[in-house]
């Protein structure tokens, strides 16, 4: 049987490795050495030990085809850590702020008194996962992760505590660890990682490429897809740069050279060879440009969409199997459907056998029905992570699933097919599913609630169904003007922006590639001053790099607008944690208070009104642009700017207006 340990030391060695080829390389001949041919008994475990030690290394208790979970937080782990270790708050505190990262302050503190010898084995590790995801109480729990502390060396109790936080911080992607499967097993990496993708599972994968029986992999509903993402440009006229033909490159002629005279050589000889014809240039072709910015005669073949203020999302139905069950996914592949139970009824009703199983890629909006358009995200925001939804809030946040691609049907990956044909189908498919995908405002009074089961919406309440799937809206990219337009009326319907979407792009699945674009522009940019600062993780552990930031208030008292930790380099993040920590006054372990003088230009997408903020306010997804050593205090940014900027906004949450 195969030990943890092996893994663990792996791991470390990993983490150290700048090579990617050299990690696949290790991590091949760890698998190889589990996973060596042996009598077939033996043999079948040996396979299995090979998953489950390639499903560890990527950070994964479970499949991903596998919906259960540990139910273990950071808050049970340092409980059970401390009372294996039986440290101190201040000593655990001390060595997580080292490191940023709960798996390395484990090491420090179990260092001195934990087992000297490993007797953790893979297999041993998959029970006790299982045991933990099955328990009933958080008692039953702590009890099997306590178990397995106390028989942990401290190199694997490091990586044990990373592997149960699903982050284990080696430099090591799935990716890799596919191809290190295909180096091991003598069979290709894209084989292998098609058939990851279509099983969700990591450690199947491991032994059908070892009995070479990749080729018998084949989809099932219900695990989520990589997302494909789009890249961000600045313009319109980027944007129509990325999706016109460029002209073919003509080569400039070569000057003729001038030929100097040897020493010696007769004159007559040298001019033989200055006379020598030069070829004449090829003249390139004219490309006459339109008022519209795009060249005349080019074809631009790219859709153009709104870019929706929601919630993406991948919604799995219809699976003939599992009549009525419907799963939702949001990009980081949580399972979200318990937050959007309307939806779930709504396409619990697709199964019909022309629509057969479906993926569907879209946006989850917060809908006015009355006025037909998306409302704002800081609105929608209210249902998120809801795991119980009433019927008022039914009522009061109405949602839809807003599609504009289509994955997978009747059984077929789709996503090899260009846009076109995917649209095309989506299109089809909408069409057919307008009076199917319909659920009422209100839960209907006889739906069980532990299953999404199939039934008539409209007559569960007796009240009118709702339509619940949309098409997102989609034409051809015609000019830069036309882009700036679609931008400018895509603002004043509250949405975020556009979408580019080349018209022949394949759909791929976790990747930012360059045929999907996207033109979001900032909203404007405030100038803050940093009131507080955090210790940042993983490589970041021991720098100040989180900055809590404040704008002018009435009679000159500062008030938070928001947090920000990206736009600055390393150096300035160096400078800054020397700074902070010498400008502190008061100093909380992990948060400090420092004194507001170093300020800050920050972008950011939108102003919601938020009670986490003494101002009242909070800035979304807000980025730091520059540090403005160059400004005095005074002359921040104020309340009333950004209450300003808030009351611009197109996507502000429709507010009540007192009589008084």
């Amino acid at each position: 049987m195969a030990q943890f340990a092996l893994l663990a030391a792996l791991a470390d060695q990993l983490a150290t490795e700048p090579s990617r080829l050299k990690k696949r390389a290790a991590i091949a001949e760890a698998i190889g050495s589990i996973a060596a041919p042996r009598e077939d008994a033996i043999a079948e475990h040996a396979l299995a030990d090979a998953g489950l030690f390639c499903l560890y290394l990527a950070g994964l208790p479970f499949p991903e085809a596998d919906p259960r979970k540990l139910n273990v937080g950071g808050a049970l782990l340092t409980r059970a850590l401390k009372e294996v270790s039986h440290c101190t708050d201040a000593a655990l505190t001390a060595a997580y702020r080292r490191h940023g990262d709960l798996g390395a302050a484990a090491f420090d503190v179990l260092y001195t008194n934990a087992p000297a010898h490993a007797t953790l084995t893979l297999d041993e590790l998959s029970v006790s996962f299982d045991a933990m995801a099955t328990a009933r109480s958080t008692a039953a729990r702590s009890a099997t992760l306590i178990g397995l502390l106390q028989r942990a060396t401290a190199i694997e109790a490091k990586y044990l505590l990373k592997l149960m936080l699903n982050d284990m911080r080696i430099g090591v992607k799935q990716s890799l660890i596919e191809e290190a499967i295909a180096v091991a097993s003598g069979t290709g990496a894209v084989e292998v990682r098609h058939a990851v993708m279509l099983e969700a599972d990591l450690a199947r994968a491991v032994t059908m490429a070892f009995t070479n029986t990749l080729d018998e992999a084949h989809m099932r509903l219900f695990h989520p897809l990589g997302f494909m993402l789009a890249s961000p440009v600045e313009t319109p006229e980027e944007a129509v740069e990325r999706f016109t033909p460029k002209p073919p490159k003509v080569e400039k002629p070569k000057a003729a050279k001038k030929v100097r005279r040897k020493k010696g050589e007769p004159e007559e000889v040298a001019e033989e060879f200055v006379d020598l014809p030069v070829m004449e240039a090829i003249e390139p072709a004219v490309v006459v440009e339109a008022s519209e910015g795009i060249a005349v005669g080019v074809e631009v073949q790219a859709y153009l969409e709104d870019k929706y203020d929601g919630m993406r999302a991948q919604l799995h139905c219809g699976d003939p199997g599992q009549p009525g069950r419907v799963a939702i996914y949001s990009r980081n592949r949580e399972d979200i459907t318990q937050s959007f139970p309307e939806l779930a009824e709504a396409f619990a009703n697709v199964s019909a056998p022309e629509s057969g199983p479906l993926i569907l890629d879209g946006e989850i909006l917060g809908w006015d029905l009355a006025a037909g358009k998306a409302l704002p995200f800081a609105t929608l925001g209210q249902r998120i992570g809801r795991k119980k939804v009433d019927d008022e809030l039914r009522r009061q946040i109405p949602v839809v699933f807003m599609a504009f691609d289509l994955l997978f049907q009747d059984d077929v990956l789709l996503l090899d097919l260009p846009l076109r044909e995917r649209r095309a189908r989506l299109e089809t498919l909408a069409a057919s599913l307008a009076e199917v995908a319909v659920s009422t405002i209100d839960a209907p009074e006889d739906r069980d609630r532990s299953q999404f089961s199939m039934f008539d919406t409209a007559a569960a309440n007796a009240e009118p169904a709702v339509a619940r799937l949309l098409l997102s809206p989609a034409k051809l990219v015609e000019s830069a003007e036309a882009i700036d337009q679609a931008y400018a009326d895509a603002r004043a319907r509250a949405n975020e922006g556009v979408m580019i979407k080349a018209a022949d792009s394949v759909y791929l699945p976790g990747r930012r590639g360059l045929s999907w674009v996207k033109l979001k522009r900032e909203l404007a940019t405030l100038d803050v001053v940093i009131t507080g600062a955090e210790y940042g993780h993983g490589k970041r552990a021991g720098l100040l790099s989180d900055y809590t930031f404040a704008v002018q208030g009435p009679r000159g008292k500062l008030l938070n607008v928001g947090k920000a930790y990206s736009g600055v380099t390393d150096a300035e993040i160096l400078e800054l944690t020397a700074w902070l920590k010498a400008h502190t006054l008061e100093d909380h372990g992990h948060f400090r208070t420092v004194e507001p003088i170093r300020i800050l230009e920050v972008a950011f997408n939108n102003i919601m009104r938020s009670t986490r903020h003494a101002s009242g306010f909070a800035l979304r997804f807000p980025r730091i642009i520059r540090i403005r050593d160059d400004k005095p205090l005074e002359e921040i940014d104020t309340l009333e700017r950004v209450e300003e900027v808030y009351l611009s906004q197109p996507d502000r949450p429709e507010e009540a207006v007192s009589s008084e």
